[in-house]
């Protein structure tokens, strides 16, 4: 369900409670409704927030470059996981190397050494691809997609050989959802279940799709084919019963350790060894072959906005989009924009970790944009039939237990 706004959310919320406590009288359960506004810019601060930058710090102009008045921001925040295994990372001195900007969000998972090594070495891996091509191949989009293509398998395989020497144990792997920002054209490359997005004139126009291995879309049909091609299996929309995003980095048990993997699998009584003696593996279940995204910026481009799935997971793009617009529109700083929104996603219970990154173009005047006018009356609209609907489904539900 889409959020709405800040009146209209207390609206709703107020009127929830009520339901909410009627049903409690009768069925004699005492129950807590949280509810949760956008915090101050003051709670913002208490929070582990922080800006990650490779040699330019965050929410500052460039003169100069190849994408003049570029300005950056970056915010972290750990959700209720035990471990913070998010992370990102921006480069803004790489004019001369290959004529872009880069910048990325890298989402871990069964540890955090994947996603420390790549912020080392997929922004080089980039560079060394693109300083490859001659002067023609630099404007044909097949010969930088192919590049940015080999890039993330070196990045990938120097990972894997890093895990299998000096990692033995390590089971860790992280998506990676990049972007190489140049004045007037921006490349993607993704794989996983991170998500980047571009504002045009106030629009989300959303530049990837999730390496899930469920679901009926388009995408997630492929990786389930895929998986299954190459001798995995799917169970509870997980690959093997184990991994939930079907493109990463790392994750050697999937693609160099796949037999170990099998045999510890019947070792931990996880399936029999009649079912693994069955199974035979043609190809890596979880790769890093991403998916590679030209996007020409024209005058009416904003901002994008990379961010891991803690923060999509519970908040759309267009909702997302709005808040950075009014946040800018507001007080124009782009890292507090930044780690507004972080907040904002837990706000809405987000379970996960959150990090964001923001590339303000510098072409829009914040200052003087006029206000979004918000329909308040189709949202109230909106709020009555949604109360209806919950107060239909706890009236049938509380009849239904007598």
């Amino acid at each position: 369900m889409a959020l709405w706004s800040p009146r209209l959310q207390r609206f709703l919320l107020n009127n929830n409670n009520h339901l909410s406590n009627k049903i409690d009288l009768k069925q004699k359960n005492k129950k807590k409704s949280n509810t949760s506004n956008l915090i101050s810019r003051r709670s913002l601060r208490r929070r582990r927030c922080s800006a990650i930058a490779i040699d330019v710090p965050s929410s500052s102009s460039y003169g100069g470059g190849v994408a003049s008045g570029i300005r950056w921001g970056s915010a972290k925040l750990q959700g209720a996981r035990e471990e913070m295994e998010d992370d990102a990372v921006i480069v803004t001195d790489l004019e001369e190397e290959c004529g872009f900007f880069f910048a990325a969000v890298f989402d871990g998972h069964a540890g955090f050494s994947s996603v420390n090594f790549l912020k080392e070495e997929l922004y080089k891996e980039c560079v060394k691809a693109l300083q490859g091509l001659d002067n023609i191949n630099k404007q044909d989009f097949g010969a930088i997609k192919n590049a940015l293509h080999q890039a993330f398998h070196n990045a990938d395989a120097k990972l894997v050989n890093w895990l299998e020497l000096e990692m033995s144990e390590d089971e860790s792997g992280t998506t990676a959802t990049a972007m190489l920002l140049g004045n007037d054209m921006l490349y993607i490359s993704h794989v996983g279940d991170s998500c980047a997005v571009l504002s045009q004139s106030g629009k989300a126009e959303e530049l990837t799709n999730s390496h899930r291995p469920y679901g009926r879309n388009k995408v997630s049909l492929q990786e389930i084919k895929r998986i299954r091609q190459a001798g995995g299996w799917i169970s509870d929309g997980r690959i093997c019963g184990d991994i939930s995003v079907s493109r990463a980095f790392g994750d050697i048990r999937f693609k160099t350790k796949k037999n170990e993997m099998l045999k510890k699998g019947v070792a931990q009584g996880r399936w029999s060894q009649k079912f693994a003696s069955r199974l035979r593996f043609f190809e890596d279940l979880v790769i890093a072959t991403p998916d590679i995204y030209q996007v020409a910026l024209g005058p009416d481009a904003e901002f994008v906005l990379l961010a891991t799935d803690g923060l999509w997971d519970y908040i759309n793009s267009s909702v997302a989009v709005n808040f950075i617009r009014n946040q800018l529109r507001e007080h124009g700083d782009v890292q507090v924009a930044s780690e507004a929104l972080a907040q904002l996603a837990l706000d809405q219970y987000s379970q996960d970790n959150v990090t964001i990154v923001i590339a303000d173009l510098g072409r829009t005047d914040w200052q003087n944009l006029p206000i979004q006018q918000q329909n308040f009356a189709y949202e109230l609209i909106q709020a009555f039939a949604t109360i209806g609907i919950v107060s239909l489904g706890i009236w049938v539900s509380s009849n239904a237990s007598f």
